[in-house]
């Protein structure tokens, strides 16, 4: 009798734990990746600025919100499949500027067809009963080159639904990538990118 009431009371003491810590995998359809591209140099008023939609994405996210330091997240993003956007370009210009950008001057997606995210640290605190801010420290690998990056992010859980919303910006300097120009020189890319983001997770059943 007590060694059955010893085992009850330890499976009891383990349902918090178990229930905090939670697997999700990323719904690319209901995710989605941007980023703008700017234009610089004496010339950029007559340039155009860009923007890029990374449609395919893959990842999961093991969450525990008991301790949010032993929480992981991994994202990939299709380089191959990123395209750019037809609103604010002139007619027929999209499909140009995206077969230079996935070409070997810019993301080279014959080399690196994978962009990809792994956290190594994960802070944050929790803001209402479903809510979260958070920050993720961790590693960008693009072009072919690794590079450390801080994410912010507001974390959203409702039911066996994870959404995460947050903003970075990238150099492509930093990723080797040298800024494309036009107009011999007088228009050219900007080095930063903004990027804004909001991921969409299913609990893993």
């Amino acid at each position: 009798m007590i060694a059955r009431l010893t085992l009850v009371v330890t499976i009891v003491s383990l349902q918090p734990a178990l229930a905090a810590s939670r697997s999700f995998s990323i719904d690319s359809k209901a995710s989605s990746v941007q980023a703008h591209v700017g234009k610089t140099g004496i010339g950029s008023f007559a340039g155009h600025e860009h923007q890029i939609l990374a449609p395919s994405l893959q990842g999961d996210v093991n969450a525990d919100f008991e301790d949010l330091a032993r929480s992981t997240v991994e994202v990939l993003v299709n380089a191959r499949a990123m395209t750019v956007s037809e609103e604010g370009e002139p007619k027929g210009d999209a499909p140009k500027v995206q077969q230079a950008m996935r070409g070997p001057n810019v993301l080279n997606v014959a080399r690196f067809p994978l962009i990809r995210f792994r956290s190594r640290e994960v802070t944050g605190k929790k803001v209402s009963a479903t809510s979260y801010e958070m920050q993720v420290q961790g590693e960008i690998s693009l072009h072919g080159m690794v590079k450390p990056v801080v994410v912010p992010l507001k974390v959203e859980v409702q039911g066996d639904t994870l959404t995460a919303d947050g903003k970075l910006s990238l150099k492509q300097s930093d990723y080797g990538i040298k800024p494309t120009t036009a107009a011999g020189g007088l228009v050219q890319v900007e080095d930063e990118v903004p990027v804004t983001f909001r991921i969409v997770a299913r609990a893993s059943r």
